[in-house]
């Protein structure tokens, strides 16, 4: 298939696999007349590609899961690098949850600490106001 085929079926653009071209990611074959030429292989090469960007991997963490699959491994993520790189992500997921689950902690000790000043300076709570300009 050709370029526009290949991006149109991973939905994506031509730009990108050009760019993934590029970085050594994906490589084309040329046909007799130029153009470059992909088959179902490349179409799952960049759908791996694409997964796992949308996963929030970085391009170029994606590259051993890239030559897994061209070593013929079928998902693409049994190679020892690719599971490196799952474990290594996992670690910085967790991280990142750690400190997400932190500031929830401060922002609902904030929420909590602002009711109660609330509650005690006006039983009621505040009046609305209506601050049209005009």
């Amino acid at each position: 298939m050709r370029i526009g085929e290949l991006a149109e079926r991973a939905r994506t653009t031509t730009r990108t696999l050009r760019y993934y071209e590029s970085r050594g990611l994906l490589s084309a074959r040329r046909a007799g007349n130029g153009y470059r030429d992909y088959d179902e292989d490349d179409l799952r090469l960049v759908q791996q590609i694409r997964t796992l960007q949308d996963f929030g991997f970085e391009l170029e963490e994606t590259r051993p899961f890239v030559e897994c699959l061209r070593a013929g491994h079928p998902a693409g993520d049994a190679c020892p690098a690719s599971l490196a790189v799952y474990r290594r992500k996992l670690g910085e997921l967790d991280a990142l949850i750690g400190q997400l689950r932190t500031v929830r902690d401060q922002v609902g000790a904030q929420l909590a600490r602002a009711e109660l000043e609330a509650a005690a300076e006006l039983p009621g709570g505040p009046e609305p106001r209506c601050e049209l300009g005009g």
